[in-house]
């Protein structure tokens, strides 16, 4: 069982390093994009201590087979729990209400014959190649082959002068790349436009062209920046002007010829054909009939309102000419295959290629790549924009990509992707080295490559799981990592890729005939939509009743969790207590990714609470404490059993961990005659009146000042190696 076998070093230390290089790990995810997948290391952990009886450390590098073990994900998102239930073997039902959350677990659980994924793909990007090829050209400035190839077009957005009525260029700064992974810093004139590389970034002197002073700061700040012509100050967005404007100023590109003896990047002002390449793109744009662009409006929302202040009313519009010419003929190819699963796959691959083929996309001046819309989880609009190769770049010899965010980039990762799924494996750090350990006769699929793999049951469903109706008495688990309240609005930012797979496949596909992705019944807080705390409870709750009814008795309810806000948990005990379960165990794990975009530096905590929960069984004794400084002690467990596994828990963590336990107390206590027939609101004071009596969680900390005084404040990416071992005895408690 989870409660006695679960090895939170030993998992600590893989989910950590998996989330800082999720797709090593797990390749698998590479097959589209959702957002804050949870650890597959984890969740295997989790089914492996539940389901198995040798120590985790040894099943966990083992084949394992769990056939005739049926299990559940009511929430089902990128699939994780799924795929690592369905690849050692155990019949799997999901359901998510969200459209794309189906597509994509769908892609990622049906069997696919690479050889011809391979070769339609292939065929795919050497027609564009014929028709669009040239369009990612440049001439390169130093052996003057006009074959390089453009890895990224960097753009700044212009506006109109509201006094002079002439176009000015919105720079934030002038510095386009640090001299990080190239030899110098990169500036751009403010007079002339040319570009000068110099060895300082807080002096870099004169441009080479015009002799103008350089500088890394620009005129575009705070949403304002003056003419350039007339010296008036203007505002930005304005949003009633319609979509913003572009003007390309910089080209990074890539000369195969010159690489060999070349140090650094390359990169040079747009030339007289290369701006000639982009007046031809937009007259190509402006013949085109086109069949497959969306024209849908992008409707309000709490992410989709940024868009609307910029003057983005349609999602076409987040497109330049380009872009829509590359994208429409490359569905034109994808509508031609006839092996189905072969176009849904291409299909799938188009909607993910569109995160890197927008106008959003911003370029990281330090690491010199492109970073996808969704870098950010939400809707970020910057005043430099982005655009990568369409066609992607490839280097033959050393069989890599060059750059990313293109055609071949994506084809890539999704054929890594799938080769893991007939072959998957697990990583394990010996002497400070990683390995790969081959896990030989686990898959991932409805059906395996080769000899002797029986088709698996795998049943997933666009659908709501509260309503879902499975035999009672028959799921041996549910594994799921269930909305948070409050988060990101995933149906609004997933539109921007539902909208072109609904175009190219919304007449056979089910889940795909609502023109959003967007359900009033969606279980995350929405402004827009009216969804507060009380909807999240209910709904949670309702789900969670159906599960618990399906289980078997002791079987397990098993969810990850984590908010920076305590309310937030209450839905939860909520949840739990509605559907006649205990809590057996709250354990903690980190889930996320510390250097991430969104999280570096700040106070969020990475860790996840995993709750356990059962109808009946036993829970150790020690757990179940009365006191703030009993439950200190319990606390100060974790985060020693976290430091074994090469985890420094900041103070955001640890506050986690505290609310992961109140709320397993809060469950054990309030149990004993609950009753889910009385309001909402009036169960969620419950749980609240609770956690106040207990002392919230300052009376947890006033036992924990000399942990709290050391741990770090804001999180950063950390590892350290070490392996320990350890046990936890204790005596149980029936329930």
């Amino acid at each position: 069982m989870i409660e006695r076998n679960f090895d939170i070093p030993f998992i600590a230390n893989l989910a950590l390093r998996e989330k800082q290089i999720q797709q090593n790990y797990r390749p698998i995810i590479a097959v589209h994009k959702w957002f804050a997948r949870r650890p597959g290391t984890l969740f295997r952990g989790l089914l492996l201590s539940e389901f198995t009886d040798k120590p985790l450390r040894e099943s966990f590098y083992e084949s394992n087979d769990l056939n005739g073990i049926r299990v559940a994900d009511p929430f089902m998102g990128g699939g994780t729990p799924l795929l690592e239930a369905n690849r050692v073997g155990c019949e799997v039902i999901g359901y998510d209400i969200n459209p794309m959350s189906y597509w994509i677990v769908k892609q990622e659980l049906e069997h696919l014959d690479l050889n011809s994924y391979t070769e339609a793909a292939q065929e795919l990007r050497s027609l564009l190649e014929k028709q669009i090829g040239h369009f990612y050209r440049t001439r390169c400035e130093y052996c003057g082959s006009p074959d390089a190839h453009v890895k990224y077009f960097l753009w700044v957005k212009v506006q109109a002068c509201a006094e002079c009525g002439k176009e000015f260029d919105l720079f934030p700064g002038y510095l386009i790349s640090q001299d990080r992974r190239h030899p110098k810093n990169v500036f751009i004139c403010p007079k002339c436009g040319g570009l000068t590389e110099t060895q300082s970034q807080k002096d870099p002197g004169n441009c080479f062209h015009c002799g103008a002073r350089l500088g890394r700061s620009g005129p575009a700040r705070r949403n304002r920046c003056n003419c350039s012509h007339c010296g008036k100050l203007n505002t930005y967005p304005r949003g009633d002007a319609g979509p913003p404007k572009h003007r390309l100023f910089a080209i990074e590109y890539y000369c195969p010829s010159c690489k060999p003896g070349h140090k650094g990047r390359f990169f040079k002002r747009p030339d007289v054909e290369d701006l000639a390449r982009v007046r031809e793109s937009e007259d190509q744009w402006k013949k085109m009939r086109t069949r497959f662009i969306p024209g849908d409006s992008i409707p309000h929302g709490d992410e989709t309102n940024r868009l609307h202040r910029w003057g983005y009313r349609h999602y076409f519009e987040m497109f330049n000419p380009r872009q829509k010419v590359g994208l429409e003929l490359s569905c034109r190819i994808i509508d031609r295959q006839k092996n189905k699963r072969v176009r849904n796959a291409l299909a799938t691959n188009l909607s993910d290629l569109l995160r890197y083929q927008n106008m959003l996309c911003r370029y990281d001046t330090m690491a010199l790549k492109s970073l996808d819309i969704f870098s950010v989880h939400g809707f970020p609009v910057g005043l430099i924009q982005c655009e990568s190769n369409f066609l992607g770049i490839r280097n033959t010899e050393k069989r890599i990509n060059v750059g990313s965010g293109g055609w071949s980039n994506i084809i890539d990762k999704f054929l890594k992707a799938k080769e893991y799924c007939d072959f998957p494996f697990e990583i394990s750090q010996r002497a400070g080295k990683k390995i790969r350990v081959a896990i030989k006769n686990e898959w991932i699929g409805d059906k395996g490559n080769g000899r002797g793999r029986v088709p698996r049951k795998v049943e997933i469903a666009c659908k709501d799981a509260a309503e879902r109706k499975i035999a009672e008495n028959s799921l041996d688990g549910v594994f799921t990592d269930p909305p948070y309240f409050g988060n990101v609005q995933y149906a609004e930012l997933m539109d921007f890729c539902y909208v072109w797979l609904r175009r190219m496949l919304g007449k056979e596909i089910r889940a795909f005939r609502d023109p959003t992705t967007r359900n009033t019944e969606e279980l995350t807080g929405n402004e827009n939509m009216g969804r507060d705390i009380t909807h999240f409870t209910q709904g949670l709750s309702n789900v969670f009743q159906n599960m618990a009814c399906a289980l078997k008795p002791g079987s397990p309810l098993v969810f990850t969790y984590h908010h920076n806000d305590l309310s937030a948990y209450y839905p939860i005990a909520v949840a739990i207590l509605d559907a006649g379960l205990t809590c057996s165990a709250s354990l903690p794990c980190p889930a996320e990714m510390g250097a991430s975009i969104h999280i570096s530096n700040t106070r969020s905590s990475i860790t996840d609470t995993v709750f356990v929960s059962r109808s009946t069984g036993t829970v150790s004794r020690k757990w179940v404490t009365d006191s703030p400084k009993g439950l200190a002690s319990i606390v100060n467990e974790d985060i020693e059993l976290l430091r074994q596994g090469n985890m420094n828990p900041t103070r955001g963590d640890i506050r986690c961990i505290i609310f992961g336990h109140l709320i397993r107390l809060a469950i054990w206590t309030l149990r004993i005659g609950w009753n889910r027939e009385i309001a909402t609101k009036a169960r969620l004071k419950k749980v609240d009146d609770w956690i106040s009596n207990f002392g919230g969680p300052q009376s947890v900390e006033m036992y924990l000042d000399d942990t709290l005084s050391t741990a770090p404040e804001k999180q950063a990416m950390m590892i350290r190696e070490s392996e320990v071992i350890y046990e936890r005895p204790g005596h149980e408690i029936s329930f």
